[in-house]
């Protein structure tokens, strides 16, 4: 009788499943107990008080009344006007659920949390798992579902925990090129990109060098393939890149059109409101501008005191302007404060770095804030930085991670940094976190982990 032997690598992979399964479930569990707490009203809470508004638009889009605020709105939406300046995607997340159960937030939230909570934790457990085996993929994907801001964020009415979500599966799409579907992957990093530029139209500035990866790394992998193949017949000489270096510009192409078919329903419909060109929201013009505004000096300050009122700082005789022209004024304007006085931006810019990476407690926080984020960030950092450091020895491994950080940063840096802001960051930044454990731990034990759990690709 013929006995299947059960190998090691089938026994450790049973192993890692169930490991899995686990983190994803206290993921869920974790998120639904958080969506709970905030219950079934929308109430302004620190750092998530742009709930209010998609609760408030996805009742207007309900109503009939589209895209308008039904009063006078932050920072400067004229009650009844057209606005862009939250994501149209997630409004219409929102007035789906509104629609079809009603206006309840908690099942809104009950439906996000556990589609998260899943989707979250794998796809950052595909990324480590990818760069350095599934020991860092495990550990990544457990402290993803423990991290406090990712938890009580997830369960916000906002676009931070699906946005952040498609970021990831751009990410492990690019880093996923094994020659398979090659169209059909290129498809789908469109789609990603697509729904996280819906979401957060910042992203839009990262997509130049997530395409520039992904089509060098394409580029490598069909040179390699055609070496290998080359290695197997007589034939010498210079091996051709199979497909042509042109030629692949094709894919890249193929992302951008799927992006692009993507935001054009919006542009469009920008067009009719405005009667002007806004590719898809009313919003980089305000954060510019009041990122770089003269009252902070060379000290960026994340929340102005409440004696300042943000809607003050805009000049009085754009008040007349409609939305998406105030918005272009306002990034005019903001540009022209560069201008005049760049050593100060610079050190303007600089000072950001404080308010975007804290991670000690504050006086101005609640004692809920303080702790959610010396416990995530706080305890994090330290690890963070150590995987950075040792991640260095296989910079290529880690290239497209360590892009994202440094771009994506650099964006905030540049003009409106807040911790909430940085989240998609953190994110990537726990990659490095769980591979920092897992060389501290092979040092401290003066061994190699074996494999699979903590592998080292």
């Amino acid at each position: 009788m013929e006995t299947h032997q059960i190998s090691v690598g089938e026994v450790a992979g049973v192993k890692t499943t169930r490991y899995l399964i686990a983190i994803l479930i206290s993921s869920v569990v974790l998120r639904v107990v958080a969506a709970v707490v905030m219950g079934n009203g929308v109430e302004t809470l620190p750092g998530i008080d742009d709930q209010l508004s998609y609760h408030t638009l996805a009742q207007q889009i309900l109503a009939g009344r589209g895209f308008t605020m039904p009063e006078n709105w932050w920072p400067l939406t004229r009650a009844g006007e057209p606005t862009a300046h939250w994501s149209y995607l997630y409004t219409l997340y929102l007035a789906l659920v509104y629609g079809v159960f009603g206006v309840s937030p908690l099942i809104a939230r009950m439906i996000q949390v556990v589609l998260v909570g899943v989707l979250w934790p794998l796809l950052a457990y595909r990324i480590g798992r990818r760069i350095a085996g599934d020991g860092v993929g495990l550990i990544t994907a457990a402290w993803t579902a423990l991290y406090g801001y990712f938890i009580y964020y997830t369960a916000a009415l906002m676009t931070e925990p699906i946005y952040i979500t498609a970021v990831l599966w751009s990410l492990d799409l690019t880093l996923g090129g094994d020659g398979k579907h090659t169209s059909r992957r290129w498809v789908l990093l469109g789609l990603a990109m697509g729904l996280a530029v819906l979401l957060r139209q910042s992203f839009l500035l990262f997509i130049p060098f997530l395409l520039l990866y992904a089509w060098t790394a394409e580029i490598k992998r069909r040179r390699l393939a055609a070496m290998a193949q080359s290695a197997t017949t007589t034939n010498t000489g210079k091996v051709p890149l199979a497909g042509g270096v042109l030629r692949l510009v094709r894919f890249p192409v193929l992302a951008l059109l799927v992006l692009g078919l993507m935001i054009l329903p919006w542009t469009i419909r920008n067009a009719f409101a405005f009667q002007r060109f806004i590719l898809l929201n009313t919003n980089a013009g305000f954060a510019f501008f009041w990122a770089n505004h003269p009252i902070y000096g060379t000290n960026f300050v994340g929340i102005l005191p409440p004696d300042v009122s943000y809607q003050s700082l805009i000049p009085s005789d754009l008040y007349a302007l409609d939305e998406a022209a105030l918005d272009s004024a306002l990034l005019k304007q903001g540009i022209s404060y560069v201008m005049q006085d760049p050593v100060r931006y610079v050190l303007l810019s600089l000072s950001r770095f404080k308010t975007y990476f804290m991670f000690w407690p504050s006086g101005d926080s609640s004692p809920l804030s303080n702790a959610v984020r010396v416990l995530s960030f706080g305890v994090g950092l330290p690890f963070m930085l150590y995987g950075l450091l040792v991640a260095v020895r296989r910079w290529r491994n880690w290239l497209l991670l360590y892009l994202f950080i440094i771009v994506y940063s650099g964006i905030h840096l540049l003009s409106w940094a807040l911790i909430r802001y940085r989240l998609p960051v953190d994110a990537v930044l726990i990659v490095f976190a769980a591979y920092g454990v897992v060389d501290l731990v092979r040092r401290l034990t003066h061994s190699r982990v074996p494999r699979p759990l903590l592998a080292d690709q």
